[in-house]
């Protein structure tokens, strides 16, 4: 297990201790404890499985931050070959908090974008914690644009609490380098494939998100706001998170219902950083299937089948209704020119 526990870990973190306790009393003292210690793993695996089957939303969303979960450039040196990193906006400056570049997968060229968060306070700090700045989304849009010029599928990566809030970012422009993303990625003549690796925040996750298939990782999150800003705001308690996470239906399994994605893709018992190797086979499977699948489509069938996908989310009551009314008056008024 990680040297780092979550509350809920702790029963398995026990089991451990006494497992690893029993060992050292077995080669040091000479007596035989196999018997007990295999007994003890049994057990450990079972309550393993007993509480990572059974998480609550806002348990996925701690382990979406867990600080020893892969970011988007562990994922790209597993998955990807001679992967080439490209720098700059070409208007204001580079942004490290979005990783961009080419590469190849199983010798198909592709485009990588995505958000990278640092292991430590001063590579959080490089990276501003994954929070991007108006420049990052120009970057990666400017990367997007190269590969619709060289027919190149596009993968992102999604792991941000959100765009940068800060003044300087509002400055230079964050609402309008995100919207203009939004729209241009829409239009996209190449196919789009993005994957939520941990967290999905608000309108700095759908930056790079509007693609033509929308992947999460099992222990991901997607979602308008974090738990704690929608308990501020609905509760006026950032202590209620749980209860915010749960009422905003956030988590793999309650976005596939709800049809916001369109595929779970399994991580190991535990989380992506118990076996980072394991679960990035998992993703680039997933990958390899949807580009073979999506480049054989034409470019205007992949703009509209992008485009189709965000039109049709959510559910609207009484729109027949309200439909019907401008064509009976549009009727009305041809009938009196007649």
């Amino acid at each position: 297990m990680s040297d780092i526990v979550l509350d809920f870990e702790q029963p398995i973190a026990e089991l451990e201790k006494k497992i690893e306790s029993l060992r050292n009393s077995s080669e040091n003292g000479g007596v035989d404890f196999s018997g007990e210690i295999e007994d003890l793993e049994n057990k450990k695996e079972q309550l393993k499985l007993q509480i990572y089957q059974n998480l609550d939303s806002w348990q996925r969303v701690q382990l979406a931050r867990h600080p020893r979960r892969p970011y988007t450039e562990d994922y790209i040196k597993i998955i990807f070959e001679d992967f080439i990193e490209l720098h700059g906006d070409r208007c204001y400056g580079d942004d490290n908090a979005i990783t961009a570049g080419i590469a190849t997968i199983d010798s198909s060229p592709v485009v990588v974008i995505g958000h990278q968060k640092g292991r430590n306070l001063q590579e959080n700090i490089d990276h501003n914690f994954g929070m991007a700045h108006p420049e990052g989304y120009r970057k990666a849009l400017r990367v997007m644009k190269l590969a619709e010029k060289f027919n190149r599928p596009i993968i992102t990566f999604i792991d941000t609490a959100g765009a940068y809030p800060g003044i300087a970012a509002e400055e230079r422009g964050q609402a309008e380098a995100i919207a203009r993303s939004l729209r241009e990625m829409s239009a996209l003549t190449v196919p789009v494939i993005s994957v939520i690796i941990g967290e999905g925040g608000s309108g700095g996750a759908l930056g790079i998100g509007i693609a033509n298939k929308v992947l999460i990782l099992e222990n991901s999150y997607y979602s308008v706001i974090s738990p704690e800003g929608c308990a501020a705001i609905l509760f006026r308690d950032a202590a209620r998170s749980k209860d915010a996470a749960e009422a905003l239906k956030i988590t793999a399994k309650d976005l596939l219902n709800l049809k916001v994605v369109d595929e779970i893709i399994k991580e190991p018992v535990g989380g992506a950083h118990v076996d980072p190797v394991a679960t990035a086979m998992n993703i680039k499977t997933a990958l390899n299937a949807y580009i073979s699948k999506l480049s054989k489509m034409s470019e205007t069938a992949i703009a509209d089948d992008r485009y189709e996908k965000f039109r049709n989310m959510g559910v609207f009551e009484g729109g027949g209704a309200k439909q019907s009314k401008p064509k009976a008056k549009a009727a009305a008024k041809t009938s009196k020119k007649k």
